[in-house]
């Protein structure tokens, strides 16, 4: 495994010091400031290992890789965010068009022996009309609420 030297600049190590002092940001971005300040190959000293550094934050080596590999290869604020995703874990049930067929029906005269849709009507009914293979009435509850 090829190993990153984190050299921080005085500037990037004050921002990181503040970051983990205040303590007002999400614990994987406080974490990972903790590990760039420890990985710094600095005049001080040599930096700790990435065993030592596992071992003292609890995370896994491979993760302390990553973060070293973001802060070489795409600097400082690669290395505290998220990496991104390619690609989805999974598709997204609704969208343009399954909207379009929701609205559409919502607007519509309601099932006989019904005054109005509800949300189990209208997953039913999108089902049905095999506009999509399943769909949950949370989902619709979902999609009608971000069309509102």
């Amino acid at each position: 495994m090829e190993k990153y030297i984190v050299e921080l600049t005085s500037e990037e190590r004050k921002k990181l010091s503040e970051l983990v002092s205040k303590g007002k940001a999400a614990a994987r971005k406080i974490t990972h400031a903790r590990v760039l300040l420890q990985a710094n190959e600095s005049e001080n000293g040599p930096a700790w290992t990435d065993s030592q550094i596992s071992e003292a934050f609890g995370i896994h080596i491979n993760t302390i890789h990553g973060i070293r590999r973001r802060f070489v290869e795409q600097g400082l604020q690669a290395a505290l965010e998220r990496k991104k995703q390619d690609t989805p874990s999974r598709k997204r049930i609704v969208d343009g068009e399954v909207e379009a067929h929701l609205i559409a029906l919502r607007c519509g005269d309601p099932p006989n022996g019904k005054t109005q849709w509800n949300l189990h009507l209208l997953a039913d009914k999108l089902v049905e009309l095999e506009i999509v293979p399943s769909i949950s009435h949370e989902t619709v509850r979902q999609a009608l609420k971000k069309m509102s």
